[in-house]
């Protein structure tokens, strides 16, 4: 079998790492930045800690700013035409998935028009030229979204979440800098921790996963549980704020190299259909999808519950699945994540749909336990 590793090309990390962007953008030859990144970054300021960092050095930039929380087709179509007419040459992403994955969509767009319509992206698309150069500045620790080729855009008339896969979308660089993300509210910090925590179990289980890909799994998962729960009630806490920025770039790095599973496939459709936080949805979702796994990959379950330090001497496998599974549980309650989805208003008239988008999702196969629409509709049953 033939395995496959991509990365960004150049990659950086730690507090203060955004001051790196004026001799970067020099090297890569570019000069007029268009900066995709949303509202609410803009209002808090947190998007100018980048914008300052360009002002100083004297780059020109334009800012793109109409995307939603699950960014849409129409998001992405208004901004490969704002990007034509700013002439800028390169993308400056801030911001979570939402903002890096327009970024990538955009940028694809732009050098193969071919993919106008959006979403002929969607699956693995058959791109012949790389994206615009786009640079990556996360502002969450979750998504990892600058590290990975992988983009998920909503149809919002079909009302599901397309994801696209596809090598010429990743980042040229990524500058993770986790003084960009001390003012993340306490309840993104909580559900983004727990999208990464699922990108890294996932990953580690998923059917496509390879030694390389699990050493680096395990080690988000190691640093997640030791970061999450005083990142989220520490919010300035720079040790706490900078292992969950590593910690999810590290998840990412595997899991968009050897996919996911149905936690994903399952969460795609509340977050296409009712809007439901990404995040979320895997955080209340992974925990019945872990017991449901769990005959399937046993081993690895033992890994996870070392991981997060549950795991004694003597436990047998089946003890320490059902430990892993009950520390992602106890972890996800002291961060205040919803249990139920019945909590986010998701009612039992809703599952049947749910189930059929979940099962055709591109996740869904990865997933080490088979699955079909009948077993979905009963694990959603069991988050409701």
């Amino acid at each position: 079998m033939i395995n496959r590793f991509i990365l960004n090309e150049v990659s950086y990390f730690g507090p203060g790492a955004c001051e790196v962007l004026p001799k970067e953008i020099i090297r890569l030859g570019l000069h007029k930045a268009f900066v995709t990144t949303d509202k609410d970054l803009i209002k808090y300021g947190v998007a100018d800690k980048v914008l300052s960092v360009l002002k100083s050095a004297g780059i020109p930039y334009e800012v793109f700013s109409e995307i939603k929380q699950n960014p849409t087709v129409f998001n992405v179509k208004t901004g490969v035409k704002a990007f034509a007419e700013s002439r800028a040459d390169f993308i400056l992403a801030i911001g979570g998935g939402s903002s890096i994955d327009t970024a990538k969509a955009i940028g694809i767009i732009t050098n193969n028009p071919e993919f106008g319509d959006v979403f002929s992206l969607e699956g693995v698309a058959d791109t012949k030229k790389k994206s615009v150069p786009i640079i990556a500045l996360p502002t969450t620790a979750g998504t990892a979204a600058e590290v990975t080729i992988n983009y998920v855009i909503t149809d919002e008339v079909n009302e599901k979440k397309m994801v696209c896969i596809d090598p010429n979308d990743i980042p040229a660089i990524a500058i993770v800098d986790a003084e960009l993300m001390y003012t993340l509210p306490k309840s993104l910090t909580a559900s983004t921790g727990l999208d990464a925590l699922t990108h890294a179990i996932e990953g580690l289980i998923t059917k496509g996963a390879w030694e390389m890909s699990d050493m680096f799994e395990i080690k988000a998962i190691e640093m997640i549980t030791r970061y999450l729960e005083t990142a989220v009630k520490e919010p300035l806490n720079s040790e706490a704020r900078n292992g969950m920025a590593v910690a999810q770039y590290i998840a990412g790095m595997a899991f968009s190299n050897v996919g996911l599973g149905v936690v994903h496939g399952m969460a795609h459709p509340l977050g296409a259909i009712f809007d439901i936080p990404h995040g979320v949805a895997n955080a209340v979702l992974l925990p019945v999808i872990m017991e449901f796994n769990a005959p399937a990959a046993l081993d690895k379950y033992v890994d996870i519950a070392k991981a997060m330090n549950v795991y004694t001497s003597g436990m047998s496998r089946e003890e320490a699945a059902r430990a892993a599974v009950e520390a992602v549980k106890s972890l996800a309650m002291r961060v205040g994540i919803p249990q139920h989805l019945s909590e986010l208003g998701i009612e039992e008239d809703d599952l049947e749909r749910l189930s059929e988008a979940a099962f055709a999702d591109v996740c869904t196969p990865g997933n080490p336990r088979e699955v079909s629409k009948e077993i979905i509709l009963e694990l959603y049953r069991k988050a409701l």
